[in-house]
């Protein structure tokens, strides 16, 4: 079961259409990592492990396929609404808010098929490069307990490295997906603005997200990205009508064929003389 803990969404979502691995099985085998290796690295800070287990087995007793993600047990970062839990953006004023409806990212995951097991750290207001608040303690990481693994998406970045999760889902400004992703040794995306809504990725009272802030996947694989990206991404409801997502496919299909700009360092943010020599020899 540690071997298909590790497995990429991608050949997780083979295995379960072709039935080689149930739904509950799945969700049980990541359950029981949560359960015995988390209280050190503290990711997975909101558990919603009955439904999906029911939502496992509905997954199994269907005939047909729901979607792209049919019966993958995944977590999602706090600051994402999923109706019936939490969302605090690690603020302590918000510990009793409770979502009354999921967002749009996770509604989407839902229609794909995927099992939501529960919801991963973040630094207080998603504000930090560390994952800790005082609602729910600091993360760690699972390289070494000793360091952070980045945020604000830490506790995502955290379930995908630890082998908690199936798929994960953050949020990025300036790094937030990014960073904890290189920081865990994962997969991380930083969609363009808007390709995918943020709806629901929000505090009470809060209508429009800022315009830097988007939605986006972790996983253990780039081919995971896609697959995740092809589920989420598109225009909200309200903004169906008016436009539609027709990205042009890569012109370029090898690292080799790529031109990378390097931006080692700048006077207004000088960057350690190590560091940026690192950086410039690659």
């Amino acid at each position: 079961m540690t071997d298909l803990a590790y497995m990429s969404a991608t050949e997780l979502t083979k295995r379960l259409r072709e039935r080689d691995i149930s739904s509950l099985e799945l969700t049980d085998c990541y359950i029981d990592r949560i359960e015995r290796t988390d209280e050190t690295l503290n990711a997975v800070v909101v558990k919603d492990f009955d439904r999906a287990r029911n939502a496992a087995k509905a997954a199994d007793a269907s005939r047909e396929a729901s979607g792209v993600l049919h019966g993958l047990p995944m977590t999602i970062k706090e600051s994402y609404n999923v109706e019936g839990l939490p969302t605090t953006w690690g603020i302590p004023a918000f510990r009793d808010n409770i979502a009354v409806a999921d967002a749009e990212m996770v509604r989407r995951y839902k229609a794909a098929g995927a099992v939501f097991l529960g919801k991963t750290n973040v630094p207080i207001n998603l504000g930090d490069l560390q994952s800790y608040n005082e609602i729910y303690g600091p993360s760690n990481n699972p390289w070494d307990p000793d360091r952070t693994p980045g945020g604000s998406s830490g506790g995502s970045a955290i379930a995908v490295a630890a082998g908690l999760s199936g798929l994960e889902s953050g949020s990025d400004i300036g790094g937030s997906i990014r960073t904890p992703a290189h920081y865990c040794g994962v997969y991380g995306h930083k969609p363009s603005w808007g390709i995918v809504p943020p709806q629901g990725h929000a505090l009470p009272g809060v209508l429009a997200s800022p315009d830097i802030s988007v939605c986006g996947p972790l996983a253990r694989s780039a081919e995971d990205l896609a697959l995740a990206m092809g589920v989420i991404s598109g225009p909200q409801t309200l903004d169906a009508p008016g436009w539609t997502l027709a990205l042009p496919q890569p012109g370029k299909h090898r690292l080799a064929d790529y031109r990378v700009a390097v931006w080692s360092t700048d006077d207004l943010c000088p960057v350690d003389d190590e560091v940026a020599a690192r950086a410039e020899a690659i």
